[in-house]
């Protein structure tokens, strides 16, 4: 029964670690398209910050999905060696993650104090 056990976990882990992987593809995908765009037709630096945004959610997606992987895969009866490697691997995304987070917050505050900026000098002009 264990051994069932542990194969279904492996097969969820492997699942839930495609979807961080499809994640991770489709906001590098929309990216490089968003940059190309940008580069093209010579879009402006307000106008990346979107850009920037869309593919920091998708990657924070990407490695949550990941980190549950992990998770699943050493939920059956876990060796301490297992436990330690998860703990790296939790503290390195989450660290990834909060910077990501710190980052897209950052873009956000500039956006929104460019977007005001705007509004007050249109107000007075």
């Amino acid at each position: 029964m264990e051994d069932a056990l542990h194969t279904f976990a492996e097969y969820i882990a492997l699942g839930v670690n495609l979807l961080g992987m499809l994640a991770i593809a489709i906001g590098s995908i929309q990216g490089a398209i968003g940059l190309t765009r940008l580069l093209l037709f010579n879009g402006n630096e307000e106008e990346l910050g979107p850009v920037w945004l869309s593919l920091g959610r998708w990657l924070v997606a990407g490695l949550s999905f990941q980190l549950a992987a992990d998770i699943v895969e050493t939920t059956i009866a876990p060796s301490w060696d297992d436990i330690g490697k998860l703990a790296a691997i939790a503290l390195l995304r989450t660290m990834l993650n909060y910077f990501l987070d710190r980052d897209m917050e950052g873009v956000r505050e500039r956006a929104e104090r460019r977007a005001e900026a705007r509004h007050s000098g249109a107000a007075r002009g």
